[in-house]
């Protein structure tokens, strides 16, 4: 028989290729399989990934796509790329390459172009690792699968921190937990060494005195402070509960690379070096476990991690000038046991929350220990409700990513409790001080996870950052303390938390917190009322500071929109309280009235500019934030108005006073088919499946080239400003998630998810990390306001006060979601269009439900 030797070639170089994408497609290092939203993470996809572990308020560290550790920010300030030489390790006996550091690969964006790279530093990143590795979240929990042929021995690891919707203590706590498993993939018993090894990276040259101490199972990173810098001082402990723990507490000491070096040798031969702690001079420990697997077995390893830094240089904002900037003292009435009881005038730096709670890092890691598996069941109690929802997997990978934002730097929790807020998160500094208003009015997820925390920047509004007059700073001290007046209320920003007041008694159900806070909010009413609307013809027209840090001057939807909003929720909070409603009833009409017939162009909600006729003075006397008037800017003055406008252009934040309406559990109030109208709109002209035609001399680096996104204005009929405003060539994902939201409560679902696809498709992995979405900063908090597709969806709404479920699906018959709120979570949805609720988490009390208008019985 004659034998084809060029057919058999072919054949077999054709076996060798299929078989090679079969293993790229499993596990290769730079697999360019396409990733399923909410799937695992593999190759290309896992180079950007940073997930963030910590607690809020506490600071944080991210895992990054490989098991690396990164962005070491305890300290109650980012610093991003602070990277400290810490890592696990296995050592595995008889193997030639068998000891390797529990990691993928290091990325390869990471080797030249960080800062200082040219240098040549890079910490382990020299030693061998795991060839072959995934990474997955199911928030908060992060899973990292690691193989390598060279070690018998495949390992997941899980990394992760309490978060327990309505338990905002237990969710703030400085943790962090690790459970390694190994799986002998061998027919050989494998004798192994675990161990974990880090540097002092609590050390402060120069500053105090930084030593490594003593820990039952583990060590304790240290820096002592001194009575001028106490902020220098912070703990950091690493531990385990195994009793065959052995801790080596003084590396080698010496110059240049020796430390690392002799450790390196300590782990290649598997010795598990002991000595004592409090050496001078130490600059890193290790922990070893010893451990044997049989052919086949499994075993788990979990280490415990917690830090103490209970000082801080954080103060910021300025000082009352005059009796008129001190708040008013809130009114409270008798019934109300928990009445606000803050000090105004917080003396000292900022301090955290945990400082107030546990004296010391031997406090912290003791809860830690001692409530490790409970806390675990509560956190997976909420992972598992939340991932048992069926809603479509690019939404819960939006909500879920986003809600990383409350474990990042971009929120702390000051000594009372009270939260206070970045807008989002620089390298080295918080961006944006204060709880900004006009911001934080687009992140949902904290009124129904954390509704206490919530409420606490509702008092802060209005009992310490709103004077006499009824004037708010929208960007309050820290510590929270009342502060100077000599700028500009942000009119989206106080209107909207006038909303939010009454979204926040909906949520809680105590009429008496109402009653403390509605003298403030009809002072808040009343202020916005006259400096904005003095003529009362239903719309702000005089300049008015909002979220893109200039002032809109005459009448437009986005702002209207939300004084509309505001007038109803001062009208629904009265009406309860026994208050003379009348004259805000009659305003909402004219509002209402105005928006439709004034501002509504037949398509979609639009601005008149106007800069005559107004109390306010002339443009170029007028305060404003960077907005000067050389002489080239007064010829576009007296050619089209004043700067930073938009006109007739299509506003993607167009009616975002509605949508508010909607997130507050308030009725719409405007022409809810000019209101889909203007939506529909903003994805026909502002969503862009490419930009690489597009035009962007302000920040491109959100969205730019190939990638896709919804701009924030356009002007598709002509009209566009020679200098609208700043951003308008933007693309915010907060933005992305509002008019997704808004679309779909308007029942456009469709529409709504192709900006979330294409909005997550930016933040695969490949070029941006999936768990920070930047905008001015990173983990910025605007993207927050993708928790409100939950309800955008599936119309589920708790209300506290009446005690009524509301589900009013845009998605079908048959469906689950997950549900938060003052009092428990659980699952909720309809099966063949009856309802349920299934209760995991503390307590719901559902007296009547109402699906689509209709009461049904649960």
């Amino acid at each position: 028989m004659i034998i084809n030797t060029v057919f058999m070639t072919k054949y077999l170089l054709i076996c060798l290729v299929v078989c090679a994408l079969i293993f790229q497609g499993c596990w290769h290092h730079e697999s360019a399989v396409e990733r399923g939203y909410n799937e695992k993470y593999i190759g290309e996809y896992t180079r950007k990934i940073a997930f963030p572990i910590g607690g809020i308020g506490t600071g944080m560290f991210c895992i990054e796509g490989t098991g690396a550790l990164s962005n070491m920010s305890i300290r109650h300030r980012p610093n991003v790329f602070n990277e400290p030489t810490m890592f696990a390790a296995i050592h595995v006996k008889g193997y030639e390459y068998g000891t390797r550091i529990l990691e993928g690969p290091v990325p390869e964006w990471k080797k030249f172009g960080a800062p200082n790279s040219s240098r040549g530093d890079g910490g382990s990143w020299g030693m061998p690792r795991f060839k072959e590795y995934s990474f997955q979240s199911r928030f908060p929990f992060a899973e990292v699968e690691l193989a390598d042929q060279n070690v018998p021995i495949d390992v997941k690891l899980v990394a992760w921190n309490p978060f327990i919707p309505t338990d905002e203590d237990n969710s703030s706590l400085p943790v962090a937990g690790f459970e390694y498993e190994f799986h002998n993939t061998s027919n050989e018993e494998v004798q192994a060494v675990f161990s974990y090894n880090s540097m002092n990276f609590m050390q402060t040259p120069g500053r105090g005195k930084a030593y490594i101490d003593a820990a039952k199972n583990g060590f304790i990173l240290r820096q002592t402070g001194t009575e001028n810098e106490p902020f220098c001082q912070g703990d950091f402990m690493i531990y385990t509960d195994n009793p065959q723990t052995v801790v080596n507490h003084n590396w080698f000491r010496g110059g240049w690379f020796d430390p690392l070096s002799i450790c390196w040798d300590n782990l290649e031969e598997g010795r598990m070096e002991e000595n004592p702690a409090g050496l001078e001079g130490a600059v890193g420990a290790s922990l070893y476990v010893p451990f044997t697997l049989a052919p086949g077995e499994t075993r788990n390893i979990r280490l415990y991690m917690a830090w103490h830094v209970p000082y801080s240089q954080e103060r910021i904002g300025g000082i009352p000038r005059t009796d008129t900037d001190i708040p008013d003292a809130p009114v409270c009435p008798d019934e109300l046991s928990n009445c606000y009881t803050y000090e105004n005038n917080f003396e000292g730096n900022y301090r955290p929350w945990y400082s107030s709670r546990f004296g010391s890092i031997q406090d912290v890691a003791n809860y830690w220990l001692d409530n490790y598996d409970a806390l675990k069941k509560n956190t997976q109690l909420f992972t598992d409700a939340f991932y048992d929802s069926t809603l479509p997997p690019e939404v819960k990978e939006a909500v879920a990513a986003n809600l990383s934002i409350l474990k990042s730097t971009t929120v702390l929790r000051q000594y009372d409790g009270r939260m206070w807020n970045w807008e989002g998160s620089h390298d080295n500094w918080g961006s944006c001080h204060g709880s900004c208003t006009h911001v934080w009015n687009y992140a949902q997820a904290v009124s129904h996870l954390f509704p206490k925390l919530e409420r606490t920047l509702r008092e802060t509004e209005f009992f310490v950052s709103q004077d006499k007059r009824g004037h708010q700073v929208f960007r309050t001290n820290l510590p929270i303390s009342p502060t100077v007046h000599d700028f500009h209320s942000a009119a989206d920003g106080q209107l909207g938390g006038i909303m939010k007041v009454y979204r926040e008694w909906r949520i809680m159900g105590d009429i008496n917190w109402l009653k403390m806070m509605y003298p403030a909010v009809k002072k808040s009413m009343d202020y916005c009322i006259r400096t904005w609307d003095p003529r009362e013809v239903g719309a702000v027209e005089e300049p008015h500071h909002n979220t893109y840090d200039i002032e809109f001057w005459g009448a437009n939807g986005m702002i209207t929109s939300f004084y509309v909003g505001a007038l109803q929720a001062i009208c629904l909070m009265g009406k309860t309280v026994g208050d003379d409603i009348s004259r805000y009833e009659e305003l909402m009409n004219k509002s209402k009235a105005y928006l439709e017939s004034k501002l509504f162009d037949g398509e979609y909600f639009i601005q008149n500019i106007q800069w005559t006729g107004l109390d306010a003075p002339d443009p170029v006397d007028a305060q404003s934030f960077v907005t000067h008037y050389t002489p080239e800017a007064l010829k576009i003055l007296q050619e089209e108005g004043p700067k930073y406008q938009y006109g007739k252009g299509c506003l993607s934040d167009g009616i975002l006073g509605s949508w508010m309406t909607l997130v507050c559990g308030m009725p719409e109030v405007v022409d809810r088919l000019k209101v889909k109208s203007h939506l529909i709109s903003v994805h026909k002209y502002n969503f862009k499946k490419s930009l690489s035609n597009h035009v962007n001399p302000q920040r491109s680096t959100f969205a730019l080239g190939e990638d896709g996104g919804l701009l924030l204005c356009t002007w598709p009929k002509g009209g566009k400003l020679k200098l609208p405003f700043v951003y308008s060539n933007e693309v915010w994902t907060g933005i992305e998630y509002q008019v997704a939201a808004h679309l779909m409560f308007e029942g456009e679902v469709e529409k709504g998810l192709e900006i979330v696809r294409t909005c997550r498709d930016r933040y695969n992995g490949r070029v941006r990390n999936p768990f920070n979405e930047y905008e001015c900063g990173a983990w910025y908090a605007r993207a927050m306001a993708s928790y409100a597709m939950l309800e955008g969806l599936t119309g589920i709404r708790y209300d506290a006060v009446d005690k009524i479920l509301y589900i009013d699906s845009r998605i079908g018959d048959d469906f689950t979601s997950f549900l938060s709120t003052e009092t428990g979570f659980g699952n909720v949805g309809l099966k063949e269009g009856k309802p349920f609720i299934d209760v995991k988490y503390g307590v719901i009390d559902v007296q009547k439900c109402i699906v689509s208008g209709k009461e049904i019985q649960l």
